[in-house]
């Protein structure tokens, strides 16, 4: 299908953005916002992917649903995304849960869409694809639509290879010849492999286009079902399997961030990948391509004035070596390596942070000591400040990941 007609399936598709998890795995770091609006490369919130995706794509008619601590994603959205055209039926729509169907909140991902139908039928479009906005990743999806209609498909599942020991954190797929879905198990505590390859699954992305009347069928009769989760891996997907016309997307395909012959695709759901992933990005050929012009993460950035390093005496010397640092960063007399400094961190003379993931609006004292940590928005670490040096000492203080990785939040500090 060349790319007019995959517009043309974009411009008659309406996509909806599940973004109301917490993302519990990230503990204190998510106290006060929803995982999708994490800090992420700098700049970035991880929400800017899927919606980057979306417009990228061509798929310019956006419901995000929320429900936890949405205020900073809300507002990240309306001063980030809105852009878009109206005038020519584009827009991002931010959609808190309102309890539309009854007195009960979201009780599952078919529930968030069932709550919200009106949204669906308002847009009489052919097809609805329904996205996770809590991943980070680029991909075409009028590629995955494209199949989806050559395969006369009701529901399609964008699918990718994942090692069988991290399986069962995903829903579990086998697949025939004609990548038709023939078995889906919802996060298995046995996955079963992949036929010749007995050390990989393939695994649900969380990512799905419907056909529109298939959806609102489906949805309806769940909604029925008092035994239902109504959840789309656990009872949509496997109930519509045998009756309906069920395929598998494979990533690959539609990917267009590869390394070397993989696709790339992180659930930076845990605080040891979200700090990996970003520290991915110091490297000098990282996994994730940002300065890829022919597919921009997008989304409107704040205007900030240059970062600027001063001071270029022995023993006190402005730098960053290896990192990314953002606008309004200053860093006087300290060294930065390894590292990412988002908006408006402050670094003071005599100060060191390595492999580490500052957030915006930090301010780091006078003589200070940062590694391996993420130090979340608005700390202030006073002069002499350690982190990253003393384990059993950060334990105490702080939340310390499996791996070390050290996690400093304002409200640790004031306890500390």
């Amino acid at each position: 299908m060349n790319i007019d007609s995959r517009r043309g399936l974009t411009r008659d598709t309406y996509t909806v953005v599940l973004a109301g998890g917490r993302g519990s795995r990230l503990h204190q770091l998510t106290d006060h916002r929803a995982k999708p609006a994490v800090p992420f490369a700098g700049t970035m919130r991880i929400i800017d992917f899927t919606l980057g995706n979306c417009v990228n794509s061509g798929l310019r008619r956006i419901g995000v649903l929320t429900q936890y601590k949405a205020q900073t994603l809300i507002r990240h959205i309306e001063r980030s995304w809105g852009f878009l055209e109206a005038s020519l039926g584009e827009f991002v729509d931010i959609v808190p849960a309102q309890q539309q169907t009854g007195e009960s909140w979201y009780s599952g991902t078919a529930n968030a869409v069932y709550q919200n139908l009106d949204l669906v039928r308002e847009a009489q479009s052919t097809y609805v694809v329904v996205l996770a906005g809590d991943h980070v990743y680029k991909m075409d999806y009028s590629a995955m639509l494209a199949e989806h209609v050559a395969n006369g498909a009701d529901l399609t599942v964008a699918c990718l290879e994942v090692p069988i020991e991290q399986a069962s954190e995903f829903g579990v797929m086998a697949v025939d010849t004609q990548q038709r879905i023939v078995a889906f198990d919802e996060k298995p505590a046995r996955p079963k492999p992949m036929p010749q390859k007995p050390g990989r699954a393939l695994a649900s992305m969380g990512i799905y286009a419907f056909s529109t009347a298939f959806l609102l069928d489906k949805l309806e009769r769940d909604a029925c079902d008092p035994g239902s989760s109504h959840d789309f891996g656990r009872d949509i997907i496997p109930g519509a399997l045998g009756s309906s016309r069920v395929f598998a997307h494979r990533f690959e395909d539609s990917c267009v961030n590869m390394v070397d012959d993989r696709p790339y695709w992180r659930d930076v759901g845990t605080l040891d990948a979200y700090w990996e992933a970003n520290l991915d990005l110091t490297r000098v050929v990282p996994d994730l391509n940002l300065y890829d012009k022919a597919w921009p993460v997008l989304g409107r950035q704040a205007t900030r004035p240059p970062a600027k390093f001063v001071f270029d005496d022995t023993g006190r010397r402005g730098m960053a070596v290896d990192s990314l640092v953002s606008g309004g960063c200053i860093v006087s007399g300290a060294i930065v390596r390894r590292s990412i400094l988002f908006n408006g961190v402050t670094v003071s003379d005599g100060s060191r942070v390595e492999d580490s993931v500052v957030l915006s609006n930090v301010s780091i004292g006078r003589n200070v000591v940062v590694r391996r940590a993420i130090i979340d928005k608005r700390c202030v670490l006073p002069d002499g400040f350690t982190a990253g040096i003393d384990p059993a000492r950060d334990r105490a203080r702080f939340h310390v990941t499996e791996r070390g990785i050290c996690l400093v939040t304002p409200s640790m500090l004031c306890i500390s």
